[in-house]
């Protein structure tokens, strides 16, 4: 194939009536289908996984209702970047409309970004249409959040893809694509994980692969063999995400430091996004390391923070390090233990009254009812200690935390034993 535009873009639709999926807004009658042929588009979110159509509806959207169509993304646009359309736009001429802006991955831009935005969405400047595959909700600002419509795009299915896929081998000019005989699909729609570009990507791939010569009979084989030599086999929606995304997670667990790094490796390969595979390593650091090493929570929370100053690709090394760091630490997780037990203390246990002595006395009646009584201060004691009960009556002697098998938690259980004595039995 000499046609350097990648498949997906050479298929992207150009009206409504060659857009497939996302009936439930573009199909007869649908409300965003409505505010297209009215031609009143108000400011919108467009909000639903990679690979759907938010960026093709964007473009059908401001081709519709012949509109200048401005786009930027991000990932790595700036402020500066956005005033510069909103000042074209102020001073476009009297017979010009107002643009559309499409702001690909908007939840990426912070506060003050957004915010840019607010003055020339109210004065309408500018038409917004900011695509998020993120609850916007949590990243989008809640001033403009409310100035904007919020249209949810679904996961394309079955049914919508094979659609899709039959469109390029009828459409694309290409004369490879014309003569594929697909036997099998199943492999094709799995790698794709209902992302639409990833589908016609790795369709595209597939079929390459072959000789200008050669009868091009794609079999779920032949797209796995493929798959496995020419891509990485990484879907962050799919199940082999939460394969790789486990065994990562397993091998820091498990103190491999080789295969902690391999895995981060894939993950990063295929596109992960850094910052969740740094709060892997927050989540991790207490629920398996814990009072093993305290540091290490304090290693991945630095990282996490690091990596959201620097960007990739230097923040590769940020995370290798923390990666191996954790790996190499000992293990414990009785602070994990601890807690769930005590939520199902919590739970079980019914609502168990504070100790009276532990009560707050604010007011004379409180204290004449006996709160606070008998309360020492643990300061005032020789080793800032005093053996008091702290746990309703019907949990005395409850032992929630169990100090870990490792050096620093066994510091612990020699203070616990000579501290509470006969009240926790360690």
């Amino acid at each position: 194939m000499t046609n350097t535009v990648p498949l997906a873009e050479r298929m992207r639709p150009m009206g409504l009536e060659s857009f497939i999926g996302q009936e439930h807004l573009t199909g007869e009658g649908a409300v965003l289908r409505k505010a297209i042929e009215s031609g009143r588009i108000p400011s919108l979110l467009l909000w639903g996984p990679p690979g759907v159509g938010k960026t093709t509806l964007a473009q059908i959207i401001s081709t519709s209702v012949n509109r200048p169509f401005e786009a930027l993304s991000a990932v790595s646009a700036g402020v500066k970047d956005l005033r510069e359309i909103i000042e074209r736009a102020k001073t476009k001429s009297l017979f010009q409309a107002f643009p559309i802006l499409f702001i690909d991955e908007i939840h990426r831009f912070n506060k003050s970004q957004q915010d840019a935005l607010l003055g020339a969405v109210e004065k309408g400047y500018i038409t917004l249409i900011g695509a998020t595959t993120e609850n916007p909700s949590f990243e989008v600002n809640p001033a403009l959040l409310s100035r904007c419509q919020i249209y949810i795009l679904k996961s394309l299915d079955r049914a919508d893809l094979l659609k899709i896929l039959q469109q390029a081998i009828e459409l694309d000019e290409t004369y490879k694509l014309r003569n594929v005989v697909l036997t099998e699909t199943a492999a094709l729609l799995q790698l794709s994980g209902g992302d639409a570009r990833k589908l016609l990507n790795t369709f595209e791939l597939v079929a390459e692969s072959f000789a200008d010569d050669e009868d091009i009979i794609i079999t779920d084989q032949i797209v796995m063999n493929i798959a496995q030599q020419k891509i990485a086999l990484y879907d962050k929606a799919g199940e082999q995400h939460y394969n790789i995304v486990s065994a990562f997670i397993k091998s820091m667990r498990g103190s491999d430091p080789n295969a902690s790094v391999y895995w981060m490796a894939r993950m990063l390969e295929g596109g992960e996004d850094i910052e969740f595979i740094a709060r892997r390593m927050v989540i991790l650091a207490s629920e398996d390391i814990g009072l093993a090493n305290p540091n290490a929570l304090l290693m991945a929370t630095t990282c996490m923070q690091a990596i959201k100053m620097i960007g990739m690709p230097e923040s590769r090394i940020i995370l290798s390090q923390t990666a191996i760091y954790l790996a190499l630490s000992p293990k414990s997780n009785s602070a994990y233990m601890a807690i769930d037990d005590a939520i199902r203390l919590a739970k079980t246990g019914g609502d168990l009254p504070v100790p009276l002595h532990l009560n707050n006395a604010p007011t004379k009646l409180m204290k004449e009812l006996g709160y606070g009584k008998d309360y020492q201060y643990a300061h005032s004691f020789e080793g800032n200690f005093v053996d008091i009960a702290f746990m309703p009556p019907q949990l005395n002697g409850e032992m929630l935390y169990k100090p870990g098998q490792n050096p620093n938690e066994l510091k612990h259980l020699e203070a616990l034993r000579a501290k509470w004595k006969d009240r926790y039995k360690y």
